[in-house]
C-alpha cells in the first residue's frame, strides 16, 4: 500500500536586489518544473513574497533556488513560514 504525503505549504519572502531581475518569473518555472503549486508577486516593499505547497523534498529544492535566485538577483535574505496547504490551488502563477 503505497500511502500518499500530505503537501507542505510555507510562505516565503525574499530581499535583495529581486525585483527587475525575473526573480518572478524564474520562480515560477523552477515550481512548475517539480509540480509545485502556488504564487508569487513583488512587494510594494521591493522584496519578493511566494508562497508555494508541494511534496516536503521539492519545497527544499525550491527554497535552496530562492536563496540564490536568476543569475541577475542578488538575495540578502530567505524569511520562510510554515503555512496552510489549499488543495484549491492547481498551478503556480505569477501575480501582478
Amino acid at each position: 500500500m503505497v500511502v500518499m504525503e500530505e503537501p507542505k505549504a510555507i510562505t516565503a519572502t525574499i530581499t535583495g536586489r529581486v525585483q527587475g531581475v525575473g526573480f518572478r518569473f524564474a520562480t515560477a518555472r523552477f515550481a512548475r518544473d517539480r509540480s509545485i503549486t502556488g504564487w508569487v508577486r513583488n512587494t510594494a516593499h521591493g522584496a519578493v513574497e511566494t508562497w508555494a505547497q508541494g511534496d516536503e523534498a521539492e519545497l527544499d529544492r525550491l527554497l535552496v533556488f530562492l536563496r540564490t535566485g536568476p543569475p541577475a538577483a542578488d538575495v540578502t535574505s530567505v524569511t520562510v513560514l510554515p503555512s496552510v496547504p489549499d488543495p484549491a490551488i492547481r498551478s503556480f502563477n505569477v501575480r501582478y
